[in-house]
């Protein structure tokens, strides 16, 4: 294979430059249009974009100049979007499994929050987690969680695309001491990134029952001054929506939808527990559901109506949610669960077929963002955030369909290259470990090593 050597590896601080280049791949599954399959194309790259995509003769005939990299037993596809996660909760992966969501937060989750969360243990939490995400095939994730800025850092040094939650609720916590503190200290940080082309940001109120009515009206004011998508939680558990009609005498989403927060803005996690009506209003808006299969199912939150929600119109797309609660933050097996989940739930095996599977990690998440103008599908001028998936391997052959091999039966260990804005930032060859661009391994090694001991401690 004529790939980067180890001596490019250590001159620039990434595995090879964004200058032009030819990626010659068996197959090429653009996203767009969805089910189609390209052999023996090539898809050409020049500094942050992607320039064509050509059979292979043509492209080397037309880029004689190029860098060839041989691809000759894999398949490209669009890096992968992690919709929904909390990437600091990476340092908490098994900190308090098989427990009830509310239990989980209020007895576990939040105690141990309070007594180690800072900037610190932001920063260092989410740079393992973007490893973790990266070496999976994953460019691009959309988080919620403290200290934004820690967020940014991490993100920034991963090279990785990052659209960071400005974290808003009316509890106090070592970031905040309210919700007009939580607001103006995430603006502010947003402000520092602004001109950062890897990094955007949403508001994010954690949701409806930590979130007052004051405070969503102050939201929906910034979200529509500053141009800002708003994510939150929503509809998770049944706990939650009994807690609203008590307080309030309505449903959640009713109470969202009477303050004027349905819109092509809102990225809802979960939505396990929907009526028909409410998933018509979400079309109705052009709302974007999260679905995050693996912790729901975890966390008995439930199983999401997909399949309805999809039939609807709804744009549903793919979160690992954080790694406390799934484990992974592994969009392969997300794609894989979501696809299960619909079918059996639904008892229709044609539901959400692999190629949609794929959709909802990938374009649909794209235009959940509004970024599917420069992501989410390989197309001439969209960034060239790109990933390479090597089929050589015995344990999944034969491949009969492409798509549906990468569904069903790939997984992230068979991610064999990552790009970012066209360049490398992970390979891993056969038989070798995978190596970052911008992350050293023992780094991460001794943030885990370090976080591990005091949270044991903390556990005795």
């Amino acid at each position: 294979m004529n790939t980067t050597s180890n001596k490019q590896y250590s001159s620039s601080s990434s595995l090879a430059s964004s200058a032009l280049q030819v990626l010659e791949a068996r197959w090429v599954v653009p996203v767009l249009p969805q089910g189609m399959v390209l052999e023996h194309y090539s898809v050409v790259t020049s500094d942050n974009c992607i320039l064509a995509i050509l059979p292979q003769e043509q492209a080397r005939a037309q880029y004689p100049s190029a860098r060839i990299v041989d691809l000759n037993e894999h398949v490209l596809i669009p890096g992968l979007i992690n919709l929904h996660t909390h990437a600091a909760m990476s340092l908490m992966r098994g900190f308090a499994d098989d427990k009830p969501l509310m239990q989980w937060l209020q007895q576990h989750i939040w105690p141990a929050e309070k007594h180690f969360v800072s900037e610190l243990f932001v920063r260092q939490g989410t740079l393992l987690g973007c490893a973790e995400m990266l070496a999976g095939g994953t460019t691009c994730f959309s988080d919620m969680y403290f200290f934004p800025q820690s967020v940014a850092e991490a993100a920034v040094q991963a090279g990785m695309r990052a659209n960071i939650g400005l974290l808003v609720m009316e509890l106090l916590s070592n970031y905040a001491c309210d919700a007009e503190d939580y607001l103006q200290k995430g603006l502010q940080a947003r402000d520092s990134w602004r001109d950062n082309e890897l990094l955007s940001a949403s508001l994010a109120p954690h949701a409806p029952y930590t979130v007052s009515n004051a405070t969503f009206e102050q939201i929906i004011t910034y979200a529509e001054q500053l141009g800002l998508n708003i994510h939150m939680h929503l509809h998770e558990t049944r706990i939650e929506i009994e807690e609203s009609l008590k307080q309030y005498g309505i449903r959640p989403l009713q109470r969202l939808e009477s303050l004027g927060l349905l819109g092509p803005s809102l990225v809802a996690a979960h939505g396990v527990y929907l009526t028909e009506a409410e998933m018509t209003s979400l079309a109705r808006h052009s709302c974007h559901i999260a679905h995050c299969p693996t912790s729901n199912l975890k966390l008995a939150s439930g199983i999401a109506p997909v399949d309805a929600l999809v039939k609807a119109g709804v744009n549903v797309v793919l979160g690992t949610d954080g790694a406390a609660s799934n484990n992974r933050q592994d969009m392969f097996a997300e794609m894989r669960l979501a696809a299960l989940l619909a079918k059996g739930a639904s008892g229709d095996a044609e539901s959400v077929p692999a190629a949609q599977a794929l959709a909802m990690a990938t374009i649909n998440a794209a235009k959940a963002l509004g970024q599917d103008n420069k992501l989410g599908s390989l197309e001439a001028g969209k960034y060239a955030d790109i990933v390479a998936v090597d089929l050589s391997a015995v344990e999944i052959q034969p491949c009969y369909d492409v798509i549906s091999h990468l569904v069903y039966s790939a997984g992230r260990e068979h991610v064999s290259h990552v790009w970012i804005a066209g360049e490398l930032k992970y390979q891993k060859l056969q038989g070798q470990a995978g190596i970052y661009a911008d992350i050293e391994p023992a780094e991460l090694k001794e943030i885990s090593t370090e976080w591990q001991t005091r949270l044991s401690q903390y556990l005795a």
